[in-house]
């Protein structure tokens, strides 16, 4: 079935009305969370056999964060639900007035290698809960994930409510041509100016979730041995394949040295003194992505690991100090086990460095003075971020998640989503009995009058 047919199918299905009943929301939100349950080995095996991820990282990242999604949805969604009320003005007086959140009708949800469980069902939950029909394309780099999500999917769900479609860039260019009422994508920078501009000839709106390099400053008044073990797990968590995970490390050069010997100490107790044995190192998703990956090791001296196994995919996790100005490890989001170091002096020149990038995805700033953090969320302009930790403000539902700039545009997670999959559709009500003349011709007389009340 191609991306028309199957569009037309879902289309008919919406038209039906049947996915915009709360109780049909809330029965196929509870669906997906029980094949969660039952089906969780097989996706952990997936996510092992494409990236040989732990199973401990693999329900934290991934499985956990949907359980958690789907609860706080299934606790909230008859109340989001509801036509919300609003004040009225006093020059429609008297009138009540509410807001609707409609379903937009077929909604395309792209997704990426990277998290390929969590990135392509956390949009789908907003999505069923705002009563929209949906298709995911899941990526072809990750072949056995994507395989388990259209084959466990197909099972529970009715293609012409929730479909899934394999396949590679022919796959996309096929669902990019189609009509759909809403896109919501996760990935590249690049890809997302693609998306964008094919969802421009119908006037479709977008989600775009991207990336960019999210800095990660340590400044002298931080916890050093504590900003070291959570800036370590943060940068190595799915071997650095994280959109989130810090991008480069900005530190006050006179704490440098002492936090990068904390550093390599927190590295070796994570993963031991060969992470390339360690259970809990995921390994890098293909060998195109090693490639790019290993090319980058000569942008700066190697201050820790650099061992690398073309063979088995493995990156060690590495530290480049002395970085090379307009490097490839410097520009390009790197998206793997390598973590730049740059130094700063003052707090005015950590933010010009960053200011002189794109607006990133995520930024992290380790610090215990309350000065420094103002001025870091007043004049640096990121999608989101955390003080004194990482990665762990896209776990909280109660927070929108999502970029700004190059780094995408629009929000989900929990409530967010919900909003992101429906179109608020406005209403004012008004009675027959009482009809104030003033805004009908002829005007001569009135124009005081309206002056009074619209100011």
């Amino acid at each position: 079935m191609d991306g028309k047919e199957l569009l037309e199918r879902q289309r008919t299905y919406f038209k039906s009305g049947a996915t915009k009943s709360v109780e049909f929301r809330i029965h196929q939100l509870q669906t997906l969370k029980k094949l969660l349950t039952q089906h969780e080995e097989e996706f952990v095996q997936a996510i092992y056999n494409d990236f040989k991820k732990p199973e401990m990282e693999t329900y934290a990242t991934e499985l956990g964060i949907l359980h958690n999604e789907i609860s706080y949805v299934l606790k909230n969604l008859k109340k989001w639900a509801k036509p919300q009320k609003v004040s009225g003005i006093l020059a429609n007086f008297p009138s009540k007035n509410y807001a609707i959140a409609e379903p937009y009708g077929s909604v395309l949800v792209i997704a990426p290698w990277n998290y390929p469980v969590q990135l392509a069902l956390l949009p789908l939950v907003g999505a069923i809960a705002a009563g929209n029909t949906a298709v995911i394309k899941p990526s072809e780099l990750t072949p056995h994930t994507s395989a388990a999500i259209k084959d466990i999917l197909g099972k529970w769900f009715k293609e012409e409510f929730v479909a899934v479609m394999e396949g590679g860039v022919e796959t996309n260019q096929d669902l990019l041509a189609q009509n759909f009422d809403y896109i919501f994508f996760t990935g590249s920078t690049r890809v997302g100016q693609i998306v964008m501009e094919a969802a421009a000839k119908n006037l479709t709106p977008v989600t775009l979730e991207l990336g960019g390099k999210s800095p990660c400053i340590v400044d002298e008044t931080a916890d050093l041995r504590t900003a070291a073990r959570r800036i370590a797990w943060g940068k190595f968590v799915n071997a650095g394949q994280t959109c989130v995970a810090p991008d480069y490390l900005l530190i006050q050069s006179k704490v440098k040295n002492k936090f990068l010997e904390h550093f390599k100490e927190t590295v070796r107790d994570f993963y031991g003194v060969n992470p390339k044995l360690s259970p809990d190192y995921p390994r890098i998703v293909n060998e195109a992505h090693f490639d790019r990956l290993e090319g980058y090791l000569g942008d700066g001296e190697i201050f820790y690991g650099g061992k690398t196994d073309r063979a088995e995919l493995y990156i060690e996790p590495t530290v480049l100090v002395d970085v090379k100005e307009g490097s490839g490890v410097m520009e390009e989001e790197i998206f793997g086990p390598i973590l730049p170091v740059l130094t700063y002096e003052k707090l005015a020149d950590a933010i010009d460095i960053i200011n002189s990038k794109s607006k990133p995805l995520s930024l992290y700033l380790f610090s215990k003075d309350s000065d420094t953090e103002s001025v870091i969320t007043e004049k640096c302009s990121f999608g989101g971020g955390a003080i004194n930790d990482v990665l762990a403000h896209l776990g909280n539902h109660h927070l929108p998640f999502g970029g700004v700039g190059k780094s995408g545009m629009g929000a989900y997670h929990g409530k967010y989503s919900f909003d992101t999959f429906s179109h608020t559709k406005s209403i004012m009500k008004k009675p027959f009995w009482l009809d104030i003349p003033f805004r009908y011709a002829p005007y001569k007389g009135k124009l005081k009058w309206v002056k009074r009340v619209l100011k």
